[in-house]
C-alpha cells in the first residue's frame, strides 16, 4: 500500500521488472507507458485530468500577470469548480515547493478515487504506477541539494 509523503517502497523502474513477469506483453505494454496509451477508459480520465489541471493553472497564472493564455492552453475541456479551486489554492500558496505537493497531492486523491472497485486488474497496476512516479518525485526533490533546486526553478523561471 502507497501513502503520499511515505518513502517509496521501490522505484517505477523496478516495478515494471516485476510486473513483466507476471501480466500479458499487452497489459505490460500499457503499463509501461501509461501516459500513452488510451485503450483504457481510465488511462484517459487520468491523462484528461492532468490536463485539465494545467488548464487551469496556466489560466490562474496568465489571469495574475494580465496575459492572454490561450496559446498556452492545451485541448479545451470542461474542468468544473474544482479544478480550479484547486490550481488557485495552488497559486495562491506563496511557497513554490509547498504549491507542487498540494497539487500533488490533489493529484494522489484523484486517483485513490479512481481505485474504487479496481483491485486485481490492469487498471490498478495503473494507478499503483502513477502513484509511484509521484513519489519518486518527492523522493527526488527531497534528496536534492536545495540550491540545485533554487537554480533549477530559476532557470525554468
Amino acid at each position: 500500500m502507497l501513502r503520499f509523503g511515505q518513502p517509496l517502497p521501490f522505484s517505477y523502474a523496478v516495478f515494471l521488472g516485476k510486473c513483466s513477469e507476471l501480466i500479458p506483453a499487452e497489459d505490460f505494454k500499457i503499463l509501461s507507458s501509461p501516459e500513452d496509451s488510451t485503450r483504457l477508459p481510465l488511462v484517459k480520465e487520468i491523462k484528461c485530468f492532468k490536463e485539465m489541471l494545467a488548464n487551469e493553472l496556466v489560466k490562474v497564472r496568465a489571469a495574475s500577470k494580465k496575459v492572454n493564455p490561450e496559446k498556452y492552453l492545451r485541448p479545451d475541456r470542461y474542468s468544473g469548480q474544482s479544478i480550479y479551486h484547486i490550481a488557485l489554492a495552488a497559486h495562491r500558496n506563496p511557497s513554490p515547493l509547498e504549491a507542487e505537493r498540494y497539487l500533488d497531492q490533489e493529484r494522489w486523491n484523484y486517483l485513490e478515487e479512481k481505485s474504487f472497485g479496481h483491485y486485481f486488474d490492469l487498471e490498478a497496476l495503473i494507478i499503483y504506477a502513477h502513484k509511484l512516479l509521484i513519489l519518486e518525485r518527492w523522493e527526488k526533490i527531497n534528496s536534492a541539494p536545495s540550491h540545485s533546486l533554487l537554480e533549477e526553478a530559476i532557470r525554468q523561471g
